[in-house]
């Protein structure tokens, strides 16, 4: 059956912008001219796993009416504990050779070893992506590196489970070490024990910090798996594109409620169709000269406060070397239970006074105190 371009209709996608113009390294990514249409934000859509020919024929039909032209489905599906689904495998490839003929729509799939990535490309899948249990370690990275050594195919790579920026970047440089130039980033959110209200915490600096040394390379957002709830997918999907993300993965499923594996996180394809109508897209820059001249008033203001923080903190760390003398003449230990149990019940409460947020701050004080220890240590060790 020959392939029909999809026609996108306007009102889902309110604010018209090709994806290129965003970050001209999506057009290098995803190579396929049916994908240039001009939208933001990108999206990659489709179920947490490929369960049965029906439920994926039957999602990707919708998903297809929604103007979704890249799907994404679990074939292998790496499990946190054992005895759980684990995807159907490479029984799963022919159903979805089946949809790509039948719907104009590419096709992207997780790989966890080097025979999954032999699979998927027999099967003639178009985009790959590296889970967070596998950017977690370099061997199995590396592996399928070596697999994919000499073949031009669109790669994305999720952040590792833990919050470690170095394991997530060492990723990337394995796969360009073989060649592979066609990277894209999936920030999903990390392991966090003190988040209660996100399945993974977003941590937002983590991948502001990736964009920042390597800014060339999309990054594309996963509110699935960060919210674990699709109630939550609406708000951080617009807080990506808030920070400028590249586009979004969602999971969508025909059936949410009775899907194999998270189906707490999935949304239906009519209910994606919904969101997509409701998010905003910003600008990069500020175009009006007069609102130019505005902000950089503002970021002198900004600067200059700044400069107050610091001079305040080097009397602070002042201070905190005169107590560590204190404490060596003394013979008493670096760390006083007691008076961080003060600090940190009080100064959330005094930036609560302030209107700051008190889990920041409590962050803030966190990496203060940190360095306050490491100091008063240095001095007794001296």
């Amino acid at each position: 059956m020959e392939k029909t371009r999809i026609f996108i209709p306007k009102k889902l996608w309110p604010e018209y912008t090709s994806f290129a113009a965003m970050n001209p390294s999506m057009t290098n990514l995803f190579p396929f001219p049916e994908l240039n249409s001009e939208r933001l934000p990108f999206l990659i859509a489709g179920p947490c796993s490929v369960e049965t020919p029906e439920q994926l024929h039957a999602t990707v039909a919708q998903l297809v009416n929604k103007g979704i032209q890249l799907i994404r489905g679990g074939v292998w599906k790496p499990r946190t504990r054992p005895n759980g689904f684990e995807g159907v495998g490479t029984l799963a490839l022919p159903w979805i050779k089946e949809v790509k003929r039948e719907f104009p729509v590419r096709f992207a799939v997780e790989v966890a070893s080097a025979s999954h990535v032999e699979e998927a490309l027999k099967a003639g899948i178009d985009v790959l992506w590296i889970g967070a249990r596998s950017t977690v370690n370099p061997f199995t990275v590396q592996e399928i590196a070596e697999s994919l050594r000499g073949i031009d195919i669109p790669v994305l790579i999720k952040n590792p489970v833990n919050p470690d920026l170095g394991l997530w970047l060492g990723a990337f440089e394995r796969l360009e070490s073989v060649g592979l130039n066609r990277l894209g980033a999936i920030h999903r959110g990390f392991s966090n024990y003190r988040d209660k209200i996100h399945r993974n915490s977003p941590m937002w600096q983590i991948p502001i910090e990736f964009r920042t040394i390597r800014p060339e390379i999309p990054m594309i957002n996963d509110p699935s798996h960060i919210s674990g709830r699709r109630d939550l997918v609406p708000s951080i999907a617009q807080k990506a594109l808030d920070l400028n993300f590249d586009g979004l993965m969602i999971e969508s499923h025909v059936r949410p409620d009775a899907a194999w594996t998270d189906a707490a996180q999935q949304l239906t394809p009519e209910v994606l169709g919904e969101l997509i109508g409701k998010l905003k897209t910003r600008k990069i820059h500020f175009e009006a000269p007069e609102t130019l001249h505005q902000l950089e008033e503002i970021r002198q203001q900004i600067d200059e406060a700044d400069r107050e923080m610091l001079e305040a903190f080097a009397r602070r760390m002042h201070l905190v070397e005169k107590i560590g003398e204190y404490k060596k003449l003394n013979n008493v230990a670096a760390f006083q239970r007691e008076r961080w149990q003060e600090v940190f019940e009080s100064r959330p409460e005094w930036g609560k006074k302030l209107g700051l947020n008190p889990e920041a701050v409590e962050e803030i004080f966190r990496i203060i105190h940190q360095e306050s220890i490491r100091k008063q240590t240095e001095i007794l060790d001296q």
